[in-house]
């Protein structure tokens, strides 16, 4: 079942945090389309203004600038919400190495605002963004829950304690959670710019601008790259996930595999370009291989990715080429 005929009651309204940035604005878009009531916080941090602006005039769309380290702003953003998709975070491995305190701060404490907001104003589900990082150095392949190895930076620190608090949420005050491990996330509206970007939208404005990019390490990484529409289908049916589900988390990738090296050789082919890559030193904190397992996620979410890799880059490419 595609997310669109999944059935919510009218009038149903959905608390999305971070609902500014990359995965936030495409799900603020989603519920708007199928009908249903948006109320999105963001402190327009690492979110952009512009991610939200076709929706500000939408009578079922409001947006709130407030930041989730302020409970007072979550207790107030949860009132009369039936579901949150708690997308507000700080990304980025490396970035978190630098600033650890920061991490914590938003990314752990912010968190624990929103479940305690969520908890006090009777949400029905809480939704929540963790990260395929946090199976650190387990070598494992394909990643499978339960499986987890010694965790390798800030980052991958804080999604591991969001999915602990959620878990206390769950056992101690009944509240459902359902966190959501998000592989290598990609399509429109991620941003391609700063040291921080990922490296598909990242690879896309060199090569159209005809600049070299620099592969981190010597390409031979590979990842599960996840398209925009899968990630929405997940947040959407964990709303609806039946009780067993509460205080679990679950892979949200499409259950691929694809090296660096070949997805930049794919972006110079379809984009016309005949430029090599830099190769750089490798990034500390990253994972070597990255690929998961989804069968946990399609038993108890009724998860079932429509798009796979070459899917999602063709759509993705076609977005840059006009928006860029």
């Amino acid at each position: 079942m595609h997310y669109t005929e999944l059935s919510f009651p009218s009038n149903t309204l959905f608390l999305i945090t971070g609902g500014a940035g990359f995965v936030g604005s495409n799900l603020c878009e989603a519920v708007l389309k199928m009908g249903h009531k948006v109320r999105c916080v963001d402190d327009l941090s690492t979110g952009k203004q512009e991610n939200i602006a076709s929706f500000l005039n939408h009578p079922n769309f409001k947006f709130i600038k407030g930041d989730i380290k302020d409970l007072d702003t979550c207790m107030k953003a949860c009132e009369g919400v039936d579901y949150v998709m708690h997308e507000a975070a700080w990304g980025s491995v490396p970035r978190s190495i630098e600033m650890p305190l920061f991490y914590s701060l938003n990314n752990i404490q912010g968190t624990l605002n929103m479940l305690e907001a969520a908890r006090q104003n009777k949400v029905k589900t809480f939704v929540y963004a963790s990260s395929s990082s946090v199976y650190g150095d387990e070598e494992h392949l394909p990643k499978e829950e339960g499986v987890e190895g010694n965790l390798l930076s800030p980052y991958a620190v804080t999604k591991r304690c969001d999915e602990e608090w959620a878990k206390q949420y769950s056992k101690h005050y009944g509240l459902k959670t359902i966190g959501l491990r998000y592989f290598n996330v990609f399509g429109r509206r991620q941003d391609p710019n700063g040291a921080y970007a990922a490296v598909i939208p990242k690879f896309i404005k060199l090569l159209l601008n005809d600049e070299r990019p620099t592969i981190n390490g010597d390409g031979k990484q590979s990842r599960d790259f996840t398209y925009i529409e899968n990630v929405i289908e997940a947040n959407l049916k964990a709303c609806l996930a039946p009780d067993e589900a509460s205080g679990e988390a679950f892979n949200i990738a499409y259950g691929g595999r694809e090296y660096l090296i070949d997805i930049y050789y794919d972006l110079t082919k379809a984009l016309g370009k005949d430029i090599e890559p830099i190769f750089g030193p490798n990034r500390p904190g990253d994972i070597r291989h990255s690929n998961a397992d989804i069968s946990k996620a399609k038993q108890l979410l009724g998860y079932d990715p429509q798009y796979d890799f070459a899917r999602g880059l063709n759509e993705a490419i076609a977005w840059y080429r006009e928006n860029l």
